[in-house]
């Protein structure tokens, strides 16, 4: 009897595996329930393998369907791995809770066991190039069908086809057994053959124990193998997986479940048009071999009796966009009769005339966005015959296609909105930012990026972006993608209380799905989902009911800038990744997922979501929203420096040292065989200094005392230096105010009781006033009231960096807030002030040059430079870091290491490819990580420290009065320059808001803005001074004294109040523009363009009132505001 089959090449090394094959293959003829049985056993232990394989964790006690969630989740089993594994689950359970199975779903099930095991063998036993030969069919049942005996058939035509003799050899062998077998009529034989088999059984159960066994010892030495190593496994598993190998009738079997999952009727072998299946009211089908004018279309779509979609299926080979080609004749000339034609067709292109709207194309392939012409299943609409053909990763559900085809097409090149907009009060650049995402709709873009300041309004902008959207019926239905709940939240709230044009609130008119909500109604037009919550949706479990790829049509993404956090820690909420690679992996999976445009929202793009959503369609940045008045600026940095953070700590040899371990968290004293430095960025990280903590808190009690208006933030390293900082800063709060109100000072982190309570209490109540927090009140969170940022964290970031800015930029007219103070115990400022918004994402230490190397021969064209790029950065990192073993291994090679970096940034990508596979033993090299450098833990440190001093910090580092030095230089050297400057120095009569606008525009890109000057002239002349910037610019180019500008103001009005006389209406009038110039600077007529005014009629009504004078008069009165005759005494 021959028990190796077709899984014998298992037998050397994984015998249970091969055990459990035979003894499928073997209950195929009698009892396929049992044979699918048998193959379920085998998925289930191979996927213990596979996890045990990359050091993860499955009790003896895990489901099949535990391990495999758990290995999806990892992203461990490529998709088409998983496919199978989860179709041979499914045939297992109703195999084994309902004894059903038919001889046609074990013989596919070997075919996919048996691919599987081919996967595990090549990826796992180091035998990538393992060639199995062709799948060799077992004797066909007693009681086969016709269809099954056909597609037997046709297996053992492929063997024969195949000239591969051991296949072949197998073939006939099994011939011979089943002969014997029919021969052997005797009871004794048929007995022999049954304790033959029932003995294997048990050795196999045996086994399998055993393996059970060993499984914590392979993961225990997976666990202990550089990340590297892991990262080279799962590069060949999906390199594996791209040579799993399907025939086109096991092809079918997967596409059958996809689309079953997705809602729709099938069995391509029995839900045939032959077979006499005809669609039917009430029902959505695809009904197999559907006859066309040209041959027979593999699938026709129908919903009600209507056919609205064709699709053409083939075995994967093939490549899918060409399939459409195929698909476009049959959709031309399928044979329908008028009850089973869709409305609104025909659909004309050209010369063609499509009798369907929807076309489809598919290998049963799971999508691989490097494979994608090779991969997924490819749409076409019809209706819209300029549009792209694009590749999807799972089908549209009847509702998705029902839904698509009741929207009416938007015509390429109509706008969007052509009239007014209906939700109120939007500032002018959120106009211009809608107007901007309409024009790019409208040129056809799918993916857009909008980069507005944080605080600027970015959640009012997509409401009412949203709210325009809709109304036009431009799209069905929008995801609002957020990256936590409590954004989720905030968003939910805005959505309540924003007034549209029919008088109703958002969500009064569009149906919002909330956060808990896992699938939209038919009447939600908006659902508001976390990216944690979409990816388990998705992805957790497949057979759930899950969102399909037309659930929605535009997707807009809420903190776009998501990737800074490769300097946070992972939050509580994305715990269940590995890293933060696995969660943007993950991230990019849901926006790919949906057949949706995008629109993303951020203060702060970085390269990668440029490369994700592209450049920015709009951009409104903090430094122009400051300018136009709309959030506030802050003043230089306060530096506070202590005894230690200028000395650094220092430990000598010899010293005995209270060390962390950052594993156990237990101290254990080590005496210092060297001398040990830090310097102040790895406080609280690598050394914790509770002396540092508690003079920083000191210095933060003195100034920002408990009566002033205003909240503080802090921001920590961990939640344990939180701890610590809450602790200290209420210590010296009291030492220095006397006994304070309890909750004055909180920490907000999300391992806190109910986070989203304390962080509306934070926004809403007196108290807390100081709050301490690591990453969640970085990012997204509005508390207008925050005057105070205290930095006792370094941060590598930029975008990080400037997401922490931005929780203090927002106004807050109640407290009168007219500008935030940031305080520095790290250096921080100095550090980042310099660099770029859009520096690129460095690459992840983590990924070997194996990994990269692969990506490198699969990308496209345009992405070859940017990987090579990336080899060429990570090598930089890496040749100061070697062993001199390895770096005298790469000398033989190739000569001088430190030349490399060099020779590859100049290579072409193809030439950085060949030069790496003409020396195989260089990714070995190189991948073999630097030399052994151990983590010594946390060092306690017991040295006193007290605070120093808190000093503002200017650019460049200058004094307060050089920085006046220098404003002043520049203004007298531009004064005669800048027809702006003129205006303001000479000729404060003609100046306009234009004008004005332009040299704070200047001025500040010279690093010169108001905020910073009025805090450099307030420490020279110890008085805080708010003159305005034109009141600086006329004092450093004309000596005028600088005067409040609230006092320029109300001098200026009384001065044309007492010019002549004014009848009451006009006197009105012009205390209402007095009161108007304190917050809106110059009097020129588009003054009278703002709300207040032109409720009465704007500049035309008040013009007459002034007997068509008020030009001239308001030109007075910028005269008056600036003449300094009777602001000498005032200054």
């Amino acid at each position: 009897m021959e028990q190796g089959g077709n899984f014998g090449f298992l037998a050397a090394r994984d015998g249970q595996l091969a055990r459990l094959g035979a003894l499928a293959e073997s209950y195929f003829r009698s009892d396929p329930p049992a044979a699918l049985l048998k193959l379920r056993l085998f998925g289930e232990a191979l996927s213990k393998q596979v996890l045990a394989r990359h050091g993860l964790s499955s009790s003896s006690s895990a489901t099949f369907d535990e391990v495999l969630r758990e290995g999806k989740a990892r992203n461990i089993f490529p998709q088409q791995v998983a496919d199978l594994l989860f179709q041979i689950r499914r045939w297992g359970n109703a195999a084994a809770h309902e004894d059903r199975g038919s001889a046609s779903d074990a013989l596919n099930a070997l075919k996919f066991a048996s691919a599987i095991g081919v996967w595990y063998h090549r990826t796992y036993r180091n035998a990538a190039s393992f060639d199995p030969g062709p799948f060799v069919p077992p004797i066909a049942p007693a009681d086969a069908d016709a269809a099954l005996r056909e597609q037997l058939a046709r297996l053992r035509n492929a063997v024969a086809d195949s000239h591969d003799a051991e296949a072949q050899a197998r073939l006939r062998a099994q011939d011979a057994e089943a002969e014997r077998e029919r021969l052997a009529a005797s009871i004794d034989e048929q007995q022999r053959q049954r304790a033959f088999w029932e003995n294997y059984a048990a050795e196999t159960e045996a086994a399998l124990a055993k393996a059970r066994e060993e499984l914590a010892a392979i993961r225990a030495e997976a666990q202990a193998a550089p990340t590297q190593d892991m990262q080279l496994l799962s590069a060949a598993a999906s390199r594996a997986a791209e040579k799993v190998e399907l025939d086109e009738d096991a092809t079918r079997v997967l596409i059958d479940a996809k689309l079953r999952a997705a809602g729709w009727t099938v069995d391509s072998e029995t839900l045939t048009h032959a077979a006499g299946a005809r669609p039917a009211y009430g029902e959505a089908m695809a009904i197999a071999e559907w006859p066309t004018k040209k041959g027979r279309v593999d699938y026709a779509l129908f919903i009600d009796g209507r056919c609205i979609g064709v699709v053409e299926a083939k075995k994967k080979k093939t490549d899918v966009p060409a399939m459409l080609g195929q698909a476009r004749r049959y959709a031309q000339d399928i044979a329908l009769t008028p009850d089973e034609l869709p409305g609104g067709g025909p659909w004309l292109d050209g010369e063609h005339r499509y009798r369907v709207p929807f076309l489809f194309a598919t290998n049963g392939r799971a999508y691989v966005k490097q494979l994608a012409t090779k991969s997924g299943i490819w749409f076409w609409d019809a209706r819209t015959p300029g549009a792209v053909p694009r590749a999807l990763p799972e089908w549209f559900s009847p509702r998705d296609l029902e839904e698509r085809l009741a929207q009416a097409i938007v015509p390429a090149g109509a706008h969007v909105a052509d009239q007014e907009l209906g939700v109120a009060g939007l500032r002018p650049y959120q106009r211009d930012a809608i107007a901007a995402v309409e024009d790019a709709i409208r040129a056809g873009r799918r993916d857009m990026l909008v980069a507005m300041a944080t605080g600027t309004g970015k959640t009012r902008l997509a409401i009412a972006l949203m709210y325009e959207l809709l109304r036009a019926n431009r799209f069905r239905r929008i995801l609002f993608l957020v990256d936590r709940s409590a954004l989720g939240r905030q968003t939910l709230d805005a959505m309540s209380v924003t007034d549209t044009s029919g008088f109703l609130k958002f969500d009064q008119v569009f149906g919002v799905a909330d956060l808990e909500k896992k699938l939209p109604e038919a009447v939600d037009r908006v659902q508001v989902a976390t990216v944690q919550a979409m990816i388990r949706r998705l992805f957790d479990d497949p057979d759930a009911a899950r969102p399909t790829p037309g659930t929605y049509d535009l997707i807009i993404v809420d903190e776009a800038h998501r990737g800074y956090t490769l300097d946070a820690e992972l939050r509580e909420e994305d715990l269940g990744f590995r890293n933060l690679d696995d969660y943007l992996s993950a991230y990019r999976r849901v926006l790919d997922y949906f057949d949706a445009a995008t629109v993303a929202l951020t203060a702060t793009p970085a390269l990668h979501t440029t490369q994700i959503f592209g450049l920015p369609v709009y951009r409104y940045g903090y430094r122009q929203a400051v300018i136009d008045g709309w959030l506030i600026d802050h003043r230089p940095p306060r530096r506070i420096t202590t005894a230690l953070s200028q000395t650094g700590i220092r430990f000598d040899a010899g010293d005995e040292v209270e060390i962390v371990d950052r594993q156990t968290g237990e101290i254990e004293l080590m005496t210092l065989p060297d001398q040990v430095d830090f310097e102040v960025a790895a406080f609280n990280r690598k050394v914790l200094t509770q002396a540092f903590n508690r003079a920083v808190a000191q210095a933060v009690a003195q100034e920002c005392p408990p009566d002033q208006p205003g909240k503080t933030l802090i921001f920590a390293v961990s939640n344990d230096h939180a701890d610590i900082l809450v602790d200290e800063l209420a210590k010296a709060l009291t030492e220095e105010y006397g006994a304070l109100p309890g909750g004055l000072v909180e920490k907000i982190t999300g391992t806190v009781d109910r986070p989203l309570e304390r962080i509306k209490a934070f926004k809403n109540d007196p108290r807390p006033k100081y709050v301490v927090t690591v990453d969640l009140l970085t990012t997204g969170i509005d508390v207008p009231a925050i005057t105070n940022l205290v930095f006792v964290r370094r941060v590598n970031s930029r975008i990080l960096y400037d997401q922490m800015i931005g929780r203090a930029t927002r106004r807050c007219d109640e407290i009168g807030k007219t500008h935030f103070r940031i305080f520095d115990a790290v250096d921080i400022y100095t550090d980042l002030q310099d660099v770029t918004d859009m520096r690129p994402v460095v690459v992840d230490p983590a990924l070997s040059f194996a990994t990269l190397l692969g990506d490198l021969a699969r990308a496209t064209q345009e992405d070859q430079a940017f990987v090579r790029d990336q080899i060429v950065v990570k090598l930089r990192q890496r040749l100061p870091r070697l062993a001199s073993s390895a770096r005298e291994r790469i000398e033989q090679l190739l000569g001088s290491p430190d030349a490399l970096p060099n020779r590859l940034r100049d290579a072409t990508p193809a030439e950085a490819l060949a030069l790496f596979e003409r020396h195989p033993l260089l990714i070995d090299i190189l991948d073999q990580g630097p030399r052994e450098r151990t983590d010594p833990g946390v060092f306690i440190s017991g040295h006193d420290d007290e605070p120093v001093s808190v000093e503002d910090v200017f650019p460049d580092h200058a004094s307060p009065a050089d920085y006046i030095e220098s404003f002043e230089a520049y203004v007298r050297s531009q004064m005669n320059v800048v027809p702006a400057l003129i205006a303001a120095t000479q000729r404060p009569r003609d100046l306009t808001r234009a004008e004005l606008k332009e040299i704070a525009v200047l001025l500040d890109a010279h690093g010169f803005s108001e905020s910073h000057l009025r805090a450099a002239y307030g420490r020279v002349r110890n008085a805080d001074i708010a003159a305005h910037i034109i009141g600086f610019v006329r004092q450093a180019a004309l000596g005028d004294p600088l005067v409040p500008y609230a006092t320029r103001v109300e001098s200026g009005v009384e001065r044309i109040l007492a010019s002549r006389d004014w009848t009451p209406t006009q006197r009105r009038w012009l205390q209402r523009i007095g009161r108007a110039l304190k917050e809106q600077p110059v009097g020129d007529p588009a003054i009278l363009s703002d709300p207040l005014f032109a409720q009465n009629g704007g500049f035309d009504a008040i013009d007459r009132e002034f007997d068509h004078h008020l030009r001239d008069v308001l030109m007075d009165l910028n005269v008056a505001i600036w003449d300094s005759r009777d602001t000498d005494q005032a200054a």
